[in-house]
């Protein structure tokens, strides 16, 4: 099964308070076209989400555990995605909202394990909600610890950002928390919204996880916009000229996630591999990578960039070992 023929799967994470339950109402309502499925995490004892969202054709499915969904919840996601592919109605899309306080990584994580998931679902996007009047103060209260570690790792992980609630807020107001998100990410597109509405298209069908996108003509898809970031949490953008040695990339990437990968929220890259007419491209979350070959080399030269996002990377540790794995 090729990419394009599983089902895509959109992560939707926030704070607690941002409108991710908004914003799920808001595209059940939508006029796109799509049967989608709604998988729900509560953090609580009595589940109450799936009062609040509104009866629509799509199937509501509610995971109430009693733990957010990147404590314990991993084995049940894998079951219910599973009986999603038991039914006899198909859906072309799901979503996964987290609770408020859960970290998205090991739902992401697990389109990369587990090979039943991966065999007829894709990870499109991690798309994350953040509340324009109050983010700031969350992120300045808690700073890196606690909750507020929860709130930067929401949006460090982000492929898009949802500025919500934006008319709580005037202008000098907003342009502050954009600079706050490209603190944290440097490299995921912000958009704004009022009570959640934004256009589907936004949020949905993003594949920024789609291994096959760099090749598709986006030549922003490695970029770093070149603010200065956080010292604890920045974007690493590697070039390597030349082709790379394969079997020497993945076993320097083990080894350096197997110490660091804790630290490494995402990577992203694209190589050329010696003796190989193919382009080469990496994704991953944490200690979790896949290289996938694509599209042949055409006639421009044949180079590679790495961008590493997380906490407290080191450029010249992450350089040395890229480079290293270059074919002399």
């Amino acid at each position: 099964m090729t990419e394009h023929n599983k089902i895509p799967v959109t992560v939707l994470t926030g704070f607690l308070g941002s409108g991710k339950t908004t914003l799920v109402n808001h595209i059940l309502t939508a006029n796109h076209g799509h049967r989608i499925a709604v998988i729900e995490n509560e953090f609580g004892e009595i589940p109450i989400d799936n009062d609040l969202v509104l009866n629509a054709d799509e199937k509501i499915i509610e995971m109430s555990n009693g733990c957010c969904l990147c404590c314990t919840a991993r084995t049940d996601l894998i079951e219910i995605l599973r009986s999603l592919l038991a039914r006899s109605d198909r859906f072309d899309r799901i979503i996964i909202e987290t609770s408020g306080l859960a970290d998205p990584n090991p739902v992401a994580q697990t389109f990369f394990v587990d090979d039943d998931v991966a065999a007829s679902f894709t990870l499109d996007a991690i798309v994350t909600l953040v509340d324009a009047k109050h983010i700031r103060g969350h992120l300045a209260e808690s700073g890196h610890e606690g909750l507020g570690s929860a709130v930067v790792d929401q949006i460090a992980f982000a492929d898009r950002i949802v500025i919500n609630k934006v008319d709580l807020v005037d202008a000098l107001e907003l342009e502050a928390v954009r600079q706050a998100m490209r603190g944290i990410n440097a490299t995921a597109d912000i958009i704004t919204s009022r009570y959640a509405q934004v256009d589907v298209a936004d949020v949905l069908g993003i594949e920024a996880f789609d291994l096959s996108r760099p090749m598709s003509g986006d030549p922003h898809w490695l970029d770093d916009d070149g603010h200065q970031h956080d010292p604890n949490l920045s974007s690493v953008g590697i070039e390597l000229d030349g082709t790379v040695d394969h079997e020497a990339l993945e076993r320097w990437l083990t080894e350096h996630l197997r110490e660091h990968g804790g630290d490494v929220y995402r990577m992203k890259g694209l190589f050329a591999v010696e003796r190989d007419a193919r382009r080469f491209v990496l994704q991953g979350v944490h200690s979790v990578f896949d290289i996938r070959p694509s599209t042949p080399w055409r006639d421009e030269n044949r180079s590679g960039k790495v961008v590493f996002i997380g906490r407290e990377l080191d450029r010249a540790e992450l350089t040395r070992g890229l480079r290293s794995c270059l074919v002399r």
